[in-house]
């Protein structure tokens, strides 16, 4: 995966390069929030390291930039922290779009756990934004949108998909059911 490590102490960006270079990353490091938010515009990451305290952008506001960014894809947080472990601390961090923590100093194995987890949510996000592409529907009214971002019923929509196979829209029990009723 693409990583962006941020972290202003020198011996901790090290540690963490390192590790994730070792699983098989490709990582960029930057000492401080804004260099890193400055690189992310430039390319794209799947994950981000944060240290929170850092000088001018901290992990909390790099992590904010990143949730209010337009990027196509999502990215995941985990905001690295020495010492502000209290429950106040962590709800603030969930509420500026933090996905996980990792207390100081970090080790391999919970940095690999960490990159699993995130691995396995970055592919139902990628397949999520696949379905939501393939299938665009209003998730209340049930009605479905064209290529010109038009709205419409649902049966509307599917008479005019240009389609040889009408039994695409059909599930096996109401098309068992149609043909059981064509017979009467």
């Amino acid at each position: 995966m693409k990583i962006i490590v941020a972290e202003d102490d020198p011996l901790s960006q090290e540690i963490v390069v390192k590790i994730l270079k070792n699983l098989g990353h490709d990582v960029r490091a930057f000492p401080c929030g804004a260099q890193a938010w400055t690189s992310f515009q430039e390319e794209w990451a799947d994950v981000i390291f944060s240290d929170w305290v850092m000088p001018g952008m901290d992990g909390l506001q790099f992590c904010r930039k990143i949730r209010q960014s337009e990027s196509k894809n999502y990215v995941y947080f985990i905001l690295v922290t020495g010492g502000r472990t209290s429950d106040t601390d962590h709800d603030a961090a969930v509420r500026a779009g933090v996905d996980d923590f990792l207390i100081k100093p970090v080790n391999p194995d919970e940095i690999w756990r960490r990159l699993f987890v995130a691995k396995r949510i970055l592919e139902f996000t990628r397949h999520i934004r696949q379905m939501k592409a393939l299938l665009p529907a209003c998730m209340y009214c049930k009605k479905m949108r064209d290529d010109s971002d038009y709205w419409e019923n649902f049966e509307a929509f599917i008479q005019e998909q240009p389609t040889e196979d009408s039994a695409a829209f059909v599930c096996p029990d109401c098309q068992h059911s149609k043909e059981a009723g064509a017979h009467h």
